[in-house]
């Protein structure tokens, strides 16, 4: 009998119904169809956007909606959905990106096939539209490789991330994080013993917008970033050495102007990719995750 799977995504106000539309129709048309899709709503949000998710409800039986009646964060937003799920593996699915219509198949398909307790993938970014691709990201794909990765930045793409939830909830879920709360999750679940690997191809359209620059500079982000460093000491991934050398790196890059945050990100993080015969992205031999 095959795993039970959840997708879990958040919404909030800052959601598009252009967006949100967009988002489900991904999941919908899946050729797995999930078990449940389970979007919880972080908050008050515009009425357009209320009747936008109520209207997928009602279309797609599979599809459950919670309220949350105040806005709390994506960390503990991600936690209550973490409760709720019914699913013996959650997908995570952000409500502004597009899951490939291949991609809960083959990350199940590799679920079963290897006994993974977390599995994520490549991802296509883009701007404005997901017919706008501007790079590739990359992830390590052995488990030996993720957990090196562990020690230096997020081993696994968050928008690809699936996992075993009866673990997760283990390892203590989500913590009450506004950023990175998947890499302090990953974190956790590779020192509570989850094997896990990356596949080698893009199964996400990842909207990489100017907003999501703007979420990822300023002192706010540093004084995150040194609360997920502590954690991610305290599991074992490293010691205090790194994570002074992490955390040096990680100010500069938050601090820099956002025009030169973009351009660093680009250079660091994306690595070419082929639309339409057009090489784009910055770099032909970039890689990693956020």
């Amino acid at each position: 009998m095959r795993p039970t799977l959840t997708v879990l995504m958040t919404a909030y106000r800052g959601t598009s119904v252009a967006e949100l539309e967009r988002s489900v129709a991904s999941i919908t048309g899946q050729t797995l169809t999930p078990d449940e899709f389970l979007v919880v709503v972080d908050g008050p949000v515009p009425a357009e956007l209320d009747a936008a998710i109520a209207a997928a409800a009602a279309a797609h039986p599979s599809i459950r909606v919670e309220r949350l009646p105040v806005n709390v964060g994506s960390g503990l937003a991600s936690a209550r959905g973490l409760e709720l799920a019914t699913g013996d593996y959650v997908a995570r699915h952000d409500s502004d990106d597009v899951s490939l219509p291949h991609r809960l198949e083959r990350q199940m398909a590799a679920v079963e096939a290897r006994g993974l307790d977390l599995v994520g993938a490549e991802m296509l970014e883009f701007e404005g539209s997901p017919d706008h691709v501007i790079g590739r990201r990359t992830a390590p794909t052995s488990h030996e490789a993720i957990v090196r990765r562990l020690r230096l930045n997020n081993p696994v793409n968050n928008p690809t991330a699936l996992f075993r939830r009866e673990l997760a909830l283990e390892v203590g879920g989500y913590a009450d994080l506004r950023y990175m709360q998947d890499y302090d999750l990953f974190g956790r679940l590779l020192a509570g013993g989850a094997r896990a690997e990356n596949l080698p191809e893009p199964l996400v359209l990842f909207n990489a917008g100017d907003g999501m620059i703007g979420r990822r500079g300023g002192w706010r982000m540093v004084r995150n970033d040194l609360e997920v460093q502590r954690r991610l000491r305290d599991t074992g991934a490293f010691g205090n050495v790194l994570l002074a050398r992490n955390m040096v790196v990680r100010t500069a890059f938050r601090v820099i102007p956002p025009t030169l945050l973009k351009k660093v990100y680009g250079a660091v993080f994306r690595r070419r990719v082929a639309v339409d015969g057009v090489d784009v992205a910055n770099r032909p031999d970039g890689g990693g995750s956020r």
